[in-house]
């Protein structure tokens, strides 16, 4: 076992080797690295393993990675063996590439990581992302996957997976993020999150901006591509909602594209584990994708959709890791995002006084973030994950202090979400969010058994 151990971090060493855009601080420079050519070199080496199944494929600024969750959850319900490739991970890097609900094994990445290695030669300046991509690939080949659910790691038309030709492209709501890299304006980021619609292949949006959506819609026209707004096509009723989960029922409209063959021609109830009215617009974007793949011919039935949506895991968005007083994390880590989640704070917990643990990444447009979710909170600890791109904790708490609330600095993350556990004491909830790395962390001290001051508060 140590042996093994040894070999998958000497692995992961290697994969990271590479050129890595998720672990630096400034992207202005790395335009000319985002191309398609390299990865269709190192397919080209494998023999185009992403050729021996079909796929969904997601892109989107926020709620990509649920959807993705939720589609491959219905699918897998239906009897296929499913993939899933999604980033970052939270905890552990095998989450990312899963097989029917199972994180690829570690024994099983050392042995692709030894076969793929001497590829890489072959392939100059090959990332980190695109040869986690081949990898996610030929493991989904190998294991002989009816379908993989695919999340586009940034923006989209040049983005390593990008590669597929699906059965049906998803689009989650865009907003502002990675600006330097997908443009100033939400038709520059349309343009790139709408590089994923192929020539004739259906394409689902979720509800959009309408500058966003008007650069999609024309993407979509040029290419003849069969669009479906869900907003438009679909009628979603939150029924109830508690910490429990919320119930859902959702109707295909007279004019949705797909009525023939939708599973929501009659009401379709549901329950959602899955927490927020955002993760409601996911369920329905899922829906959309999956009507349009049963166009494809994919078998699926309604009670499949009951059971796959049922059942879906997605943790660190709109986590509940205690009720009363509550603890929540969430991976909101943009502008958009943080309105979601503090609309959520007051649709699940309304009048409830909240402290915030903010942790950020570097390269985050900070007021965007910061004005969503001051107001709903009455102080603020600042701290930081261990990732490379997250920023000073004392940077933070400067941004912070012109907005009158009390702040202080304090690191690491376990003696952050500590003292926050000592202000709050026994009626003030706790939020923890600004990245999915903080979130992650928090997650991993919560739930650890030797975290110290943490277990003993938390109680």
């Amino acid at each position: 076992m140590e042996n093994l151990e040894q070999a998958y971090q000497e692995s992961l060493d290697f994969i990271y080797s590479f050129i890595d855009f998720s672990m630096k601080r400034h992207l202005d420079d790395s335009h000319r690295f985002f191309k398609l050519d390299r990865m269709r070199r190192m397919m080209d080496l494998l023999g185009s393993p992403q050729e021996n199944f079909l796929s969904v494929h997601v892109a989107g600024t926020k709620g990509k990675g649920s959807t993705a969750s939720l589609c491959a959850s219905a699918l897998r319900a239906a009897g296929f063996k499913v993939g899933l490739y999604t980033s970052p991970h939270l905890q552990e890097f095998t989450e990312r590439i899963q097989v029917d609900g199972a994180r690829i094994e570690k024994q099983a990445l050392v042995d692709l990581v030894a076969r793929i290695r001497p590829l890489t030669a072959q392939v100059p300046e090959i990332t980190s992302f695109e040869l986690m991509t081949a990898m996610a690939f030929q493991h989904f080949s190998e294991r002989r996957v009816n379908i993989a659910v695919v999340e586009v790691g940034l923006g989209g038309r040049l983005d390593a997976t990008n590669i597929l030709t699906p059965l049906v492209s998803v689009i989650t709501p865009i907003s502002y993020d990675h600006t330097a890299i997908l443009g100033s304006t939400l038709t520059e980021i349309a343009y790139e999150k709408g590089g994923i619609i192929k020539p004739g292949v259906p394409v689902v949006l979720s509800p959009q901006n309408p500058e966003a959506e008007q650069e999609l819609a024309r993407i979509a026209a040029e290419r003849g591509s069969p669009l479906t707004r869900v907003e438009q096509d679909y009628a979603l009723l939150i029924l109830n909602h508690s910490l429990r989960g919320q119930e859902l029922a959702i109707t295909a409209g007279p004019s949705s594209p797909s009525r023939a063959h939708s599973l929501a021609t009659a009401p379709l109830n549901l329950h959602l584990p899955l927490l927020g009215a955002h993760q409601a617009q996911n369920a329905l974007t899922a829906l959309g994708g999956l009507d349009q793949a049963r166009v494809q011919g994919l078998a699926l039935s309604r009670e499949d959709v009951r059971k796959g949506f049922g059942q879906v895991e997605w943790p660190a968005r709109f986590e509940i890791l205690r009720e009363n007083p509550p603890v929540v994390i969430d991976s909101a880590h943009n502008g958009d995002s943080m309105n979601r989640l503090r609309q959520s704070l007051d649709d699940y917990f309304p009048g409830q006084k909240f402290l915030l643990v903010f942790g950020a990444s570097a390269d985050k447009e900070l007021d965007a973030m910061l004005k969503a979710i001051l107001p709903r909170v009455e102080r603020v600890i600042t701290t930081q994950s261990t990732h490379p791109r997250a920023a000073d904790p004392v940077h933070l708490m400067e941004q912070i202090r012109p907005y009158g609330l009390p702040v202080e600095a304090c690191n690491p993350a376990e003696d952050a979400l500590a003292r926050a556990l000592e202000l709050a004491g026994t009626d003030c909830g706790i939020i923890v969010a600004g990245s999915v790395f903080i979130a992650a962390a928090a997650r991993d001290i919560w739930f650890s058994s030797s975290n110290g001051r943490v277990a003993v508060l938390r109680v």
